[in-house]
């Protein structure tokens, strides 16, 4: 597992997710599944299914971090015109893949379903990209430099990133901690931010509910110094005490927190 930093982003593509008609469920997959082997999702972009607006945005995330991932928009329609602006954004030209024309043709003739044009568009893929497999509904993504092209439908996105995760290049896993209390997070907020100033190698987040008995925080503490998170830890816990709060063993589900 490299030492090195090793970031990522998120470009998530679709009408539908930016009217509300469709809730996106990829992101938290896909930053688990990074965070998991030691990369950092370090930003997230919704654009809607127009050309410049894609384009623009990946040839910026590709140039700014170590990974980017999209969901969206390489389905059958006249609106799915991810490949065509990934393509445009490398300045390759968007051509019919052999061995995906293959696949699609095989798994439409086994339905007994036509392959039409509109299915066809599925194995228009960027000159020099490499396939993706989908093993759900195989339309495949595809990959091309440092950007990874997937579907949007969850089911499918997440098959093709289990795919994805073995050839990805790890980094050092961040670990974390997370103290709880029932005390406002108003009150703590000065100190906390002092213990910052004072370890900006750890990330220290406050995270306040609301429950039957008031007010509370989980403070969350990450990095990669396990030393510098000891220490933080043990500077929150003794804050809590000092103010006569007893720390909550368990903190609230995760729906509970705010912020």
């Amino acid at each position: 597992m490299s030492s090195k930093h090793i970031t990522a982003a998120m470009l998530i593509i679709g009408n539908e997710v930016l009217s509300g008609r469709t809730q996106d469920k990829n992101l938290a997959f896909v930053g688990n599944a990074l965070g998991e082997i030691g990369i950092d999702m370090k930003e997230v972009r919704i654009v809607a299914d127009e050309e410049d607006e894609i384009i623009g945005a990946v040839n910026a995330l590709r140039e700014k971090y170590t990974y980017v991932f999209t969901s969206g928009g390489i389905g059958p329609t006249h609106d799915d015109i991810t490949a065509d602006c990934i393509a445009a954004a490398f300045g390759v030209k968007l051509e019919m893949h052999p061995l995906a024309t293959q696949l699609l043709e095989a798994h439409y003739e086994a339905q007994g379903i036509e392959f039409n044009a509109a299915r066809a568009r599925m194995a228009r893929i960027p000159q020099g990209a490499s396939l993706i497999d989908n093993p759900v509904s195989t339309a495949p993504g595809f990959r091309i430099g440092n950007v990874h092209v997937m579907a949007g439908v969850p089911k499918i996105m997440q098959a093709m990133m289990e795919n994805i995760l073995p050839t990805l290049e790890g980094g050092e896993k961040l670990a974390s901690v997370t103290i709880t209390a029932q005390v406002p997070e108003g009150s703590i907020a000065e100190a906390m931010e002092e213990l910052q100033s004072q370890h900006p190698e750890v990330n220290i987040g406050l995270y306040p509910f609301y429950g039957a008995d008031g007010a509370g925080v989980s403070v969350v503490a990450r990095g990669r110094d396990l030393r510098a998170l000891a220490k933080v830890k043990e500077a929150v816990e003794t804050q809590f005490t000092a103010m006569g709060m007893a720390l909550i063993e368990r903190p609230p589900p995760h729906e509970m927190l705010k912020g």
